[in-house]
């Protein structure tokens, strides 16, 4: 290799794998999260945990790559990080089995066997992949490559390969290749990486002998766009060396866009799916921020990012505070454009502060350690501290706390005094607005936001004052939610590992709610507190299941999967055997508290309740033991992928008594999961009925909601009674979608 002619092939060979590297890692963050949905049952903090455990890897590949860069010369860590890839292969390909079995004891149980779990089969290889990108910049730097200078690029064309991977992983690479075949085409990849980072490392020890007697760049000072210095528009921070002061600003501006990322995942997951495709969405924003602003030339202005943080960072605290629970798809998105503008206001400060490239590794170290300190204070604290979602409102005030100080004049300590005064006068202005009489009907939801619109314009004059304006933004937050909270009908809030749930008075009914969904009600009237209502009521499809299509006379054993409010147990009769399968020990909490809801002490007070994931404690049942299975699981809007699967499938089927009945309650805003069952139908040679019934206004006046369902049976007669009686349809012979397998599913296929 003639290193004069060819340094066009050294960035591609640099470039190729960092790209590879990244896009390998952010493939198995997605894929492995997939691997162990089944044995946590699919809630949100499941992925919220796995996101801590990668940044906390993450951390560790910085850490190796720092240390071994400081005690090791380049070609020396090239040697050593080859022989450990090779090594690493032997734990290959990835897979997760279901021994032992994750406790079902509380939150913290299931986050320290869910870390185990990650540690155990991916951490290895996960560390490796992590300690690439700050080891590959590092190695390049080292050389006399024109460009070494300013090794930067790389990095973004490691995020690019994450950004990719990541959007590949829901629209390609999931409808397409089954879980094994998943596996085993990324440890394939990890053999072209370590091929890969051979050559990268060839070029490094040929180049950096090509002249001798030249600096490295690590010994040259930046200079124009190769120093690592400065861009046009950005703040002029030259030779940068790591000091405490400027330590702490790089952890404070990771640790607010890696907790962003995961509250706004949450919001997510809690009113779409828990299904990793729906999640990947907020981490691919979040990379493309890095890839912005660490660009050669950033396409966005730093000062318009300014302007648009606080304008919609001074919004967002206002919608997060008064909670509409209408036009949840717009919301959604502007959740999303305000959490990409925070993390790029953010990511744009870390890249205008970066060092020179002899401290590249010491920089991503302190980065990876606010994207960990971000992680931790969402997965373990928030869930402790926060009966709801707290920590995202707060996340966002850090953020705008940590724009840069603008030049203003006057009198410094005066200043000061006036960032704390200010926000405070803001707070009374924003209170005194919930004791004001209100407006009449609509009116006086257009009056609210019309008066915090102005609270948010006096706010948007502290943007100069980054301490003043998060203040102002958290007097704005926290006077809507103490005024709303003043006048709400809350019973009840709580928040477990698997979600926030809250129980509300509503006329003569307590509804509880998961995020922005309804999942069960009661009403106050002593005539009719023992009424099944919400989708669960007598004149819907549940009712006809009970009243045509099972045992009028005998005694019932019905296993239920999701417990709810409890309302599905007022169809029992005395002396049937009901088995509830509830994977949260909180919800079971509030169905037995009578001043919530009081249908399990009315109707069954000693029914059995299995806490745990439903698939796998049901496979601990005997065989032939219901006569009728209903599938409701407590999880948003959407039913937990594993538990629709062929393999879930025939474990149902296993668990049936002769004449018996698999139910699947599957009203969804955003998935159309009729298909799906069809196909499971076809492939099981299961006969089935579908009915999607909706409600009148006198329906809807008693709390009735309309509801879709789909019936299982081994035989059609079975259902016969609810297609010539209640109007059920016959399910078509096949649907045109792939079966769905513990392997295999298309999400994006089952979207609306």
């Amino acid at each position: 290799m003639n290193p004069a002619v060819s340094p066009g092939i050294v960035v591609s060979i640099f470039a190729v794998a960092t790209f590879l590297n990244a896009a390998l890692l952010f493939v198995v963050e997605p894929m492995f999260t997939k691997m162990v949905l089944p044995l946590l049952g699919g809630a949100p903090a499941v992925w919220n945990t796995c996101l801590l455990f990668y940044q906390g890897a993450l951390m560790a590949g910085y850490l190796y790559a720092h240390l071994t860069s400081r005690w090791l010369a380049p070609a020396r860590q090239v040697v050593v990080h080859l022989v450990l890839l090779t090594a690493s292969v032997a734990l290959l390909p990835i897979a997760v089995s279901a021994s032992p079995l994750p406790p079902t004891g509380g939150t913290g149980q299931a986050v320290t066997w869910l870390l185990a779990r990650l540690a155990t089969v991916l951490g290895i290889p996960f560390v490796l992949l992590a300690a690439g990108a700050p080891m590959l910049q590092r190695w390049f730097a080292s050389t006399r490559h024109p460009l070494a200078a300013n090794p930067y690029f790389l990095y973004v064309a490691s995020n690019a390969g994450s950004f990719v991977a990541l959007l590949a992983y829901p629209t390609l690479i999931e409808p397409t290749l089954p879980l094994g075949a998943q596996s085993a085409q990324w440890t394939r990849g990890y053999g072209i990486l370590i091929a890969l980072v051979l050559a990268a490392g060839s070029a490094t020890w040929v180049w950096r002998r090509m002249d001798a007697a030249a600096p490295s760049a690590a010994q040259r000072t930046g200079e124009g766009e190769d120093g690592g210095g400065t861009r046009d528009d950005a703040v002029v921070l030259p030779s940068i060396v790591p000091t405490p002061a400027w330590r702490l600003r790089w952890v404070l501006l990771s640790f607010a866009p890696s907790s962003l990322l995961l509250g706004v995942t949450t919001f997510l997951s809690t009113d779409i799916a828990s299904v990793p495709f729906l999640w990947v969405g907020p981490l691919a924003l979040y990379l493309l921020t890095f890839i912005l602003v660490f660009a050669r030339r950033p396409p966005l202005n730093r000062r318009m990012i300014l302007l648009l943080q606080a304008a919609l960072g001074l919004t967002i605290v206002i919608v997060i505070g008064a909670n509409p629970a209408r036009h949840l798809a717009a919301a959604a998105a502007f959740h999303l454009v305000t959490f990409f503008v925070m993390a790029m206001a953010c990511h744009r400060e870390l890249a205008d502060s970066r060092p020179r490239a002899e401290h590249l590794t010491e920089f991503y170290l302190w980065m990876s350690l606010g994207g960990v300190l971000g992680g931790a204070y969402n997965v373990l604290l928030a869930p402790v501290l926060y009966d709801r979602v707290l920590e995202y409102p707060l996340a966002i005030i850090v953020a705008l706390a940590l724009r840069p100080m603008w030049r203003t004049r006057g009198h410094a300590r005066r200043a000061l005094a006036l960032d704390f005064a200010l926000p405070l006068l803001l707070f009374g202005f924003v209170t005194l607005g919930y004791r004001l009489p209100s407006l009449p009907g609509k009116w006086a939801t257009y009056g609210l936001y019309g008066y915090l619109g102005v609270a948010a314009f006096m706010a948007a004059s502290f943007y100069q004052r980054p301490l003043r304006l998060a203040l102002g933004a958290a007097a704005i937050f926290f006077a809507t939610d103490l005024g709303l909270r003043a006048t709400n009908d809350d019973l009840y809030r709580g928040r477990s590992f698997f979600g926030v749930y809250r129980v509300r008075r509503w006329e003569d009914y307590h509804l509880l709610q998961h995020g922005t969904t309804t999942h069960g009600g009661q009403s106050v009237i002593a005539s009719r507190r023992t009424e099944p209502l919400t989708y669960y009521h007598r004149e819907g499809p549940l009712g006809d299941l009970f009243r045509y299509a099972t045992d009028p006379v005998a005694a019932r054993a019905v296993a239920l999967v999701g417990l709810g409010a409890g309302t599905t147990a007022c169809y029992s009769r005395p002396g049937e055997r009901w088995t509830y399968y509830e994977i949260d020990p909180l919800v079971v909490a509030i169905a037995r508290t009578p001043q919530l809801f009081s249908y399990l002490r009315d109707c069954q007070p000693d029914v059995k309740i299995v806490i745990g994931d439903a698939r796998l404690s049901l496979a601990e049942a005997p065989d032939s033991s219901f006569d009728l299975i209903m599938l409701d699981a407590f999880s948003s809007d959407a039913i937990p992928v594993h538990l629709m699967t062929r393999e879930a499938l025939q474990l149902y089927a296993r668990k049936l008594r002769a004449g018996g009945i698999i139910a699947f309650h599957i009203s969804n805003r955003y998935l159309d999961l009729g298909p799906v069952l069809v196909e499971l139908a076809r492939d099981a040679r299961l006969a089935g009925a579908t009915v999607n019934r909706d409600v009148d206004d006198a329906q809807k006046a008693k709390l009735y909601y309309g509801s879709r369902w789909i019936a299982l049976a081994a035989h059609a007669h079975t259902l016969a009674p609810l297609v010539r009686q209640a109007g059920w349809e016959v399910l078509p012979p096949s649907a045109p979608v792939r079966v769905w397998t513990d392997d295999f599913s298309d999400v994006l296929g089952a979207l609306k």
